[in-house]
């Protein structure tokens, strides 16, 4: 199985990138794990925020094929402890997915076409963080759960 993680924009810091690099190459050990990063749309000056949204989503939307499981970062969605999304991402490897895509919106959130193809939505606190930070706990929480499947010391019980 492969997870990848989608979000837009690139990280504009270099501390932040040196970081989630950092568990991206551990979480090879265990999966195949891919980000795609889509660039920030040009001239939005002149978009509302839904329409802002619409043409993210039609973005996000063109990389994902009709046999992955899109899970969406979302302030409203389910919230795990690390022990918990552990056992989720079992559960999604023993089905025999091909591909778990995990998306992060962009500064407005999501479409509701996005929303629509979402099969679930996950939230990694009720606090608000930059996208930037998300990309970096969504990462290490992914590292961390895979370090809790192989029952291995990196994540103290």
């Amino acid at each position: 199985m492969t997870i990848k993680l989608v979000c837009i924009g690139k990280t504009d810091k270099k501390e932040l990138e040196a970081l989630i690099s950092v568990y991206s190459n551990r979480l090879q050990h265990y999966v195949k794990f891919e980000t795609e990063i889509i660039p920030d749309l040009k001239k939005v000056k002149n978009l509302d925020e839904n329409q802002q949204k619409t043409k993210e989503g039609e973005l996000i939307l063109s990389g994902i094929q009709n046999s992955d499981f899109v899970v969406l970062l979302d302030e409203k969605g389910k919230q795990f402890s690390s022990e918990d999304f552990s056992e989720y991402l079992q559960k999604r490897m023993n089905t025999g997915l091909k591909q778990l895509v995990f998306v992060i919106g962009g500064p407005y959130g999501f479409s509701e076409e996005v929303y629509q193809r979402a099969n679930s939505k996950i939230s990694l606190s009720k606090m608000t963080f930059s996208h930037q930070m998300v990309r970096l706990f969504f990462t290490e929480q992914v590292y961390r759960a895979f370090t809790i499947l192989k029952n291995e010391p990196y994540h103290h019980r």
